[in-house]
């Protein structure tokens, strides 16, 4: 019997503005010029759900889509045919090379060894990792006349700015070294540009940029303000309301106490939705205009709030937490990647 029963619906809520995550990539894509914009949907893109945001962007006119780790790609597989879908992290052993080799997915080349597994696979069309500068993952230039490389049939010759958020001299040196990586091994297209590196200009576009951050609502740099959309927002049910006498403490250790009498009330959202403690101190959740402080620390699933500006604030009434990234990024120590990439599984599965 318990089985056939629908659940209460949740507390807590996700909203994706899939309308804004749709312009976001127009916009991305005509600033990318005589480039076409990609969509990095890695971690779920960025932990706002590919089920949510893979068709909008598809319908948008992507066609290119980048996943991290093979995992990912049964779920977008569902959306948009395999030659569509780029694994960044590679082949990782054989297994990675054949299923990439029998499904379509492109695999990118991160290495001589992954070369040599692709080619072990039976080969084809791939993408290739050159390290200009951030030294994560990527062939080294010493390495681009290589037999395996050689050997390679590549579409994408790809690598990745390390510091495109700042007017950083090492973005210059990156991009003079993939044109002469270019020079050096076969390849049908470029790509270079992440969100903050399209905002650097023509220069760095090549064939074919990646945005990820942006196209969910991050402003990585300052010339994207205005033209990027917030694109989710969370919301949290009030659990309960009460009143402090002056004295009380509210939360774990204590560290707030009321000077005074006190309306609060407790949030159905803690650090195990993805609002970290972090988030705490000196913030507030709002109530339409009404700004509600958060007292005391975040617990794994609640969070207090002073609703003296809030007189009419009752159980179950939906309170909103602030989500504009750069905004929210500025009131605490997280990056905008990192708020978007934790986000909760309750919120997801809303």
């Amino acid at each position: 019997m318990i089985d056939a029963l629908a659940p209460p619906p949740p507390s807590l809520r996700l909203v994706v503005d899939k309308d804004a995550l749709a312009a976001n990539w127009r916009a991305l894509d005509a600033l990318s010029g005589n480039a076409r914009a990609g969509a990095a949907i890695k971690a779920d893109c960025y932990g706002l759900g590919l089920a949510n945001c893979l068709p909008a962007l598809r319908d948008a006119g992507c066609t290119q889509f980048f996943v991290a780790h093979w995992s990912e790609v049964a779920a977008a597989l569902a959306h948009v045919p395999p030659q569509q879908i780029a694994v960044l992290h590679g082949p990782l052993n054989a297994a990675d090379a054949s299923y990439a080799a029998a499904s379509g997915v492109i695999p990118v080349i991160n290495s001589l060894d992954q070369a040599r597994l692709w080619h072990a696979a039976g080969g084809g069309l791939c993408h290739l990792m050159v390290d200009t500068g951030i030294n994560r993952i990527g062939i080294g230039r010493d390495e681009a006349g290589d037999p395996a490389i050689a050997g390679l049939h590549i579409d994408l010759l790809m690598s990745h700015l390390a510091s495109a958020d700042e007017d950083s001299a090492m973005n210059a040196r990156q991009l003079a070294a993939l044109h002469a990586a270019a020079t050096q091994i076969p390849h049908q297209r470029k790509s270079l540009a992440n969100s903050a590196g399209i905002a650097l200009g023509a220069d760095y576009a090549f064939d074919v940029t990646r945005p990820g951050l942006a196209l969910y609502g991050g402003v990585p740099r300052a010339e994207l303000a205005g033209t990027i959309r917030q694109v989710a927002r969370i919301e949290a049910a009030v659990i309960q309301r009460r009143r402090l006498a002056a004295g009380e403490s509210v939360g774990y250790n204590a560290t707030f106490t009321a000077t005074a009498p006190l309306e609060v009330a407790a949030v159905s959202l803690g650090y195990a939705d993805g609002f970290l403690r972090c988030r705490g101190p000196g913030n507030a959740l709002m109530f339409g205009d009404a700004r509600l402080p958060i007292l005391g620390k975040v617990s794994m699933d609640m969070v207090v709030v002073d609703c003296t500006a809030a007189p009419d604030l009752v159980t179950g009434d939906w309170v909103e937490v602030p989500f504009a990234l750069p905004d929210a990024a500025q009131q605490s120590v997280l990056s905008q990647y990192e708020l978007l990439t934790t986000i909760g599984s309750r919120l997801r599965q809303s």
